[in-house]
Formats: C-alpha cells, sequence, structure tokens
C-alpha cells in the first residue's frame, strides 16, 4: 500500500486519467474529489461489498 500525506486542494493522479483530491478535511472527516471516466465505477467500499455479496448470492 502507498500512504501519501496530503493537504486541501492537493491531489494524486493514478494512471492518465484518474485525479484523486482532497477537497476538505473538517475534523475526522476527509472529503475527496475523483475525477475519472464515466465508463469505470467509482464506489464506497462498503458498497461495493454489498454490490459483491448481491452478485454472489444471485449467482447460487
Amino acid at each position: 500500500m502507498l500512504v501519501l500525506t496530503r493537504k486541501p486542494n492537493q491531489s494524486i493522479v493514478i494512471g492518465d486519467d484518474i485525479r484523486i483530491m482532497v477537497v476538505s478535511i473538517e475534523g475526522d472527516q476527509v472529503k475527496l474529489g475523483i475525477e475519472a471516466p464515466r465508463h469505470l465505477t467509482v464506489h464506497r467500499s462498503e458498497v461495493s461489498e454489498k454490490i459483491k455479496h448481491k452478485d454472489q448470492a444471485a449467482g447460487s
């Protein structure tokens, strides 16, 4: 795992077309902005896990 330190309005780039920006930091919450091509799906990890479990249950 790569761990980076960023401040508000700073970003990281993944590949050529994904950009993640720190929008704000408020207490223990960090707000991120994500720019990615429309054909890529972006979910919070807990939502992604629910989708995987639902798909696995439907396949059984």
